[in-house]
């Protein structure tokens, strides 16, 4: 059997990786030791999984994989990031990043190739999109990482907590984006606690509610305007879910949790975009009654892009006005821009297929005729 041919466990939830069991005649805890093997041990070959029986590892050999994209470059940045490029078996790139902190290691990871969404001020959007990941390519950026920073399975954890905030658009690609999630917290898996992993969106307000329903993750919003008008042109998904509806969301997805919860706002800081005290004030009103807290992350600039980043006494100034009016406001520190892996820069290798990064570039030319 060819390898594409061969189901890859990687991506199965404990759930399915039983059901795969079953049919094949073996007991549902033959998943719970396969899945031990590959999260917590990094093991890919069937041979070295030695609580399993011969037959059934030379059966596995022949019908299933545990596959993950081949790492064609892993850079550090001064600050400790470190970044990976991971080839797809399509040729296509996604780009993944570890972000070490004190007490704490962040890995953000990516649920596309490319972004189906457009949003002026990122890098990714400008290389277009290609397909959706499978939950095998989004846990394998755990799977790598893990065995990349973490070579001794007796030291304590590295990554302490996911972000899918790499490329593309979470929600776009729900059901992967679920089953991988759903890896990511199982203690056969990574064990990371619902607090430990955030996915980001958008707004795509018909998955956050799916979402809301399935599973208890952080969520982030991207929402880097406090006005539809300033909001359409930043993120153009608000033509289709303004502001109001998106905070009406918002606040159904944070009612009735056994556990306090706030939605992180993420606002990227534009120069004479949308950090004037007036954008601020703006933002007050429109988060006064939203369980919340706001992420300020300066602009990382990226090659063509019209934007710069707000000076810092303008970021002091437009948090100040947030923190005296009652919102939790922290400036997101800049992390790995000396090997664009900081917020917004990633770009991977994306074979285009929306011709995206033909109109931005048009774009680009007619702003400065």
């Amino acid at each position: 059997m060819s390898p594409d041919a061969k189901t890859n466990l990687l991506g199965l939830p404990r759930q399915a990786l039983e059901a795969y069991f079953g049919e094949r005649g073996e007991a549902p805890f033959r998943a719970r030791q396969v899945m031990k093997w590959m999260h917590h041990h990094g093991v890919a070959d069937f041979a070295e999984m030695t609580d399993l029986a011969k037959a059934l590892r030379l059966r596995l050999a022949g019908e299933a994989q545990v596959r993950a994209p081949e790492v064609v470059m892993e850079q550090a940045s001064a600050d400790g990031t470190r970044k990976w490029l991971l080839r797809l078996d399509d040729g296509n790139c996604i780009e993944t990043v570890f972000i070490p902190d004190d007490g704490r290691g962040t890995l953000c990871v990516s649920s596309q190739v490319g972004c189906a969404l457009d949003c002026t001020f990122c890098s990714t959007a400008r290389q277009g999109f290609n397909r959706n990941l499978s939950a095998a390519e989004i846990v394998a950026q755990l799977w790598v990482a893990k065995r990349h920073l973490q070579p001794d399975p007796g030291r304590s954890r590295v990554i302490t907590n996911v972000v899918l905030m790499g490329m593309g658009e979470p929600l776009l690609n729900y059901d992967a984006v679920i089953d991988a999630m759903d890896l990511m917290m199982d203690d056969l898996a990574y064990g990371l606690g619902k607090r430990r992993v955030t996915l980001s969106t958008s707004g795509v307000i018909p998955a956050m509610d799916r979402l809301k329903d399935r599973l208890d993750v952080s969520l982030a919003v991207s929402l880097h305007a406090p006005n539809d008008a300033l909001r359409d042109q930043l993120v153009p998904l608000n033509r289709k879910y303004p502001i109001a509806d998106l905070l009406a969301a918002c606040r159904r997805f944070v009612e009735g949790k056994k556990h306090k919860q706030r939605v992180t706002f993420e606002y990227v800081m534009l120069k004479g975009v949308n950090d004037s005290p007036e954008h601020a004030r703006e933002l007050v009103r429109l988060l006064h009654d939203v369980p919340s807290k706001v992420n300020l992350i300066p602009f990382n600039p990226f090659p063509e892009t019209r934007f710069t980043r707000s000076d810092p006494q303008t970021i002091d100034r437009f948090r100040d006005i947030l923190i005296a009016a009652g919102l939790t406001t922290i400036t997101r520190k800049t992390r790995g821009d000396d090997i664009d892996a900081a917020c917004g820069q990633l770009a991977g290798k994306v074979q285009d297929r929306s011709r995206r990064a033909l109109r931005f570039a048009r774009l680009e030319q007619d702003l400065t005729v």
